[in-house]
């Protein structure tokens, strides 16, 4: 009995975790709508996957996969200086959702995003339908699909 007391009578948050968080939430975008955090997100793992373009070819191996390529480490560094402008105009656009010339950059990104992945699948035959390429590929449609339906909503006249 005593064991069931002293379970229920311990804080559900520590103070602790509620000062992190309550300084962690300082520095999310200060909008409406999930969309700015969505764009924070994005930016963040394309941060990582700069970092890890930098460092090794073993996930952009992933990426460009077909058997007639070869990934060069000066192919992996151009891709990860690529994705690492895409991050900073992404993040910046998390942070001003309701300018229209950022909200048009971030959407731009997305688009060359989506071209550049769907021409190394359909022309160049650079990469073959796996993890590696399908998650930048649903990462950039639904970013796209996402910003053009809420268009409105956020870039205000």
């Amino acid at each position: 009995m005593m064991e069931a007391q002293a379970f229920h009578s311990r804080p559900v948050h520590d103070h602790t975790s509620l000062m992190m968080l309550g300084a962690l939430s300082t520095y999310l975008p200060k909008s409406e709508g999930y969309l700015a955090y969505w764009q924070l997100f994005v930016a963040v793992t394309a941060v990582f996957n700069s970092v890890q373009n930098f460092a090794t070819l073993k996930l952009t191996r992933r990426i460009y996969n077909a058997k007639h390529v070869t990934v060069t480490p000066l192919q992996a560094r151009t891709f990860a200086a690529w994705t690492l402008t895409s991050a900073v105009v992404r993040a910046y656009a998390a942070y001003h959702i309701h300018e229209k010339a950022m909200y048009d950059m971030a959407m731009l990104t997305y688009l060359i995003a989506f071209g550049h992945f769907a021409s190394e699948w359909m022309i160049f035959r650079s990469a073959t339908v796996n993890p590696g390429l399908i998650s930048p590929v649903v990462v950039s449609t639904t970013s796209l699909i996402w910003m053009f339906g809420q268009y409105s909503f956020y870039v205000k006249a």
